[in-house]
C-alpha cells in the first residue's frame, strides 16, 4: 500500500475506524442532527432549533445568528424546546450571539423547559446572563415589557 492511499477495507488501525465514524457523523449532520427555522413575531426574530447543538452542528446556528444580526435583527428569541443535546460549543455560539446583539443594544432570550439543558445553564452560571423562559409567547411578552 502506498503512503497516504486510503484503505479499501474497514480493518485498518483504530484511528482509521475513528475517522470513519467522524466522517459518517459529519455526513449525517445536515439531515438529522439539527433543524433551524426562523420567523418574526411582534418585531422579534424567533429562531426555532430542533436536534443537537454540538461541535458539528453549532457552526450552522452561529451562521444563522450572524446573518440575522447583519440583517438588522437585534431582538432574538432562540426556541430550544426541541433541543435534545447541547455541548460547550453550542453554549459558545449562544454567548457569541448574545454579544453580537448587545453590541447593538439588542437582546437574545432563550426558551428552554428541559431540565437536562437547563442544568447546563445553571452549572455554567449562564442563567444570570440569558433570559430563560418557558415559552416563546412568554419570552416575547417579557422583551416587549422592557421596552
Amino acid at each position: 500500500m502506498r503512503d497516504g492511499a486510503p484503505q479499501a477495507s474497514g480493518l485498518g488501525s483504530g484511528r482509521d475506524a475513528n475517522k470513519a465514524t467522524t466522517e459518517d457523523r459529519m455526513a449525517r449532520e445536515d439531515f438529522v442532527d439539527l433543524k433551524l427555522e426562523h420567523h418574526t413575531t411582534d418585531g422579534i426574530e424567533v429562531v426555532d432549533v430542533e436536534g443537537e447543538i454540538d461541535v458539528y452542528t453549532a457552526p450552522r446556528l452561529r451562521e444563522l445568528l450572524i446573518d440575522l444580526v447583519n440583517g438588522g435583527h437585534y431582538q432574538l428569541v432562540v426556541n430550544m424546546e426541541k433541543v435534545e443535546f447541547l455541548d460547550s460549543t453550542g453554549l459558545g455560539v449562544l454567548v457569541g450571539g448574545l454579544k453580537r446583539v448587545r453590541a447593538h443594544d439588542g437582546s437574545l432570550d432563550l426558551v428552554c423547559t428541559q431540565e437536562r439543558i437547563l442544568k447546563i445553564f445553571r452549572i455554567t452560571g449562564l442563567t444570570k446572563v440569558f433570559g430563560i423562559h418557558d415559552g416563546v409567547d412568554e419570552a416575547i411578552a417579557a422583551r416587549k415589557s422592557e421596552k
